[in-house]
């Protein structure tokens, strides 16, 4: 087991909100810490220029495969965590008035950019190390009994069923996974009037993470660790 200094986590998307938040938390307990940005790091940014080496900030565009090749490139394993944040969310438009345009933007960037992004750095995880997703109770299917978001929640739902079949086939790697629904929270995609703050929940979330190190098999837990249904 690496000590506290020597555990390198990567973090795609970390230029704001829950995955600034969580960069930030593993930085402060000790972590090492690779965390992407789509475009200005702005924060992030910030936050490396404060971290004495302990962040390092790189550019990514998640839905590019290239982008994701040269970060595979770029980035000096081994890894510890690979932490995967990904989420837009296009209105709340029942799912018959849905542009296909919109439909395919969110399902790329919410579903398939998250799994690409695991197949094409998950070899720089060691065995032992944990490879995880930020989810939402949102694309629990027997959850789904309140009107609203139909698009967000098949996204999600959508999410979790690919990270199923990607720890179905990926078995015996010896990585924890994870889907981690991290509560309702305020943020650009959460809205100002959610319930939590990213800097309160996230690390909760840590907690967890560092918790279930080494567990096998694929969990969908919450910020406190408890099972969330399918």
């Amino acid at each position: 087991m690496p000590t506290t200094s020597d555990r390198h986590a990567l973090v795609l998307g970390a230029s704001r909100g829950l995955g600034l938040a969580l960069a930030d938390e593993l930085v402060r307990r000790g972590w090492r810490v690779t965390a992407t940005a789509r475009r200005d790091a702005g924060e992030l940014g910030a936050l490396a220029d404060e971290s004495h080496g302990r962040l390092a900030v790189e550019r990514l565009e998640m839905t590019s495969s290239d982008e994701l090749a040269g970060l595979r490139e770029r980035v000096a394993g081994p890894l510890h965590l690979l932490f995967v944040n990904a989420a837009i969310d296009r209105g709340d438009l029942p799912i018959g008035d849905v542009p296909t345009d919109v439909f395919t933007e969110v399902m790329i960037t919410n579903a398939l950019s998250p799994l690409r992004a695991l197949e094409a750095l998950r070899g720089l995880v060691v065995p032992g190390g944990t490879v995880a997703v930020m989810s939402s109770e949102q694309g629990s299917v027997s959850l789904n009994t309140e009107d609203g978001y139909e698009l967000y929640k098949a996204s999600k739902a959508a999410l979790n069923q690919l990270v199923r079949s990607y720890a179905t086939r990926y078995a015996d790697d010896g990585h924890t996974k994870l889907l981690l629904d991290p509560g309702h929270n305020r943020t650009a995609l959460g809205g100002p009037d959610a319930p939590l703050e990213p800097r309160e929940s996230i690390p909760s979330v840590v907690d967890v993470l560092e918790a279930q190190a080494g567990a096998p098999g694929l969990q969908f837990l919450d910020r406190h660790g408890e099972t969330v249904p399918w």
